[in-house]
């Protein structure tokens, strides 16, 4: 069973982050954008029954629920606590291996150099500071020097992934990888 170790806001102000003592996935995060996603996770099903819930992001030892405007965060909170509380731990309570996060992605970029590079600076710089606030990102694909990415928990409504975050996760793989680089969020 999933501890809350704390609950922490987020700047999406419909998104809120649950530390959690335990793993809730291992390795890749799982992101569930709507309640038909999740009907095969039993603790994100139980989130999407709370209701006003849009979106469930998991990674590791941290959850991001994101809801609808219709209710408040105080009246949201306990309702939330409970399928948490409820839910088994990710590969049976053991502690995930320890590591940066990963780059969610059903790509492969073992021919591609360009695409290896992409992958490591969103891995060492940009997913760290997206989990920090309840959020990650998918890499869709690349088509010459545009980079398709998808954002996922805290991050997918929030205003600021679509300006600042996206600049800067542009400007970070013009400096590291290519100046020529576009970033797309799709």
């Amino acid at each position: 069973m999933p501890k809350i170790a704390e609950i922490e806001y987020t700047p999406n102000p419909n998104a809120v982050k649950f530390v959690l003592k335990e793993s809730v996935a291992v390795g890749f995060p799982k992101s569930f954008p709507n309640a038909e996603t999740a009907e095969h996770d039993e603790l994100a099903r139980g989130l999407f029954a709370v209701g006003n819930v849009t979106s469930v992001f998991m990674q590791d030892k941290f959850l991001t629920v994101t809801k609808t405007d219709d209710k408040g965060w105080p009246e949201m909170l306990p309702l939330l606590a409970a399928p948490i509380r409820a839910a088994a731990a990710a590969g049976g309570g053991q502690a995930p291996a320890a590591g940066a996060p990963r780059v969610f992605s059903k790509i492969e970029d073992e021919n591609d150099p360009m695409l290896r590079d992409i992958r490591m600076v969103l891995e060492s710089a940009i997913l760290p500071a997206l989990a920090a606030d309840g959020g990650g990102l998918e890499l869709i694909g690349r088509h010459e020097k545009q980079v398709m990415i998808r954002y996922m928990g805290a991050c997918g409504s929030c205003p600021a992934s679509l300006t600042g975050t996206l600049v800067a996760i542009e400007g970070m793989l013009q400096k590291e990888v290519d100046p020529e680089i576009v970033v797309i969020s799709v």
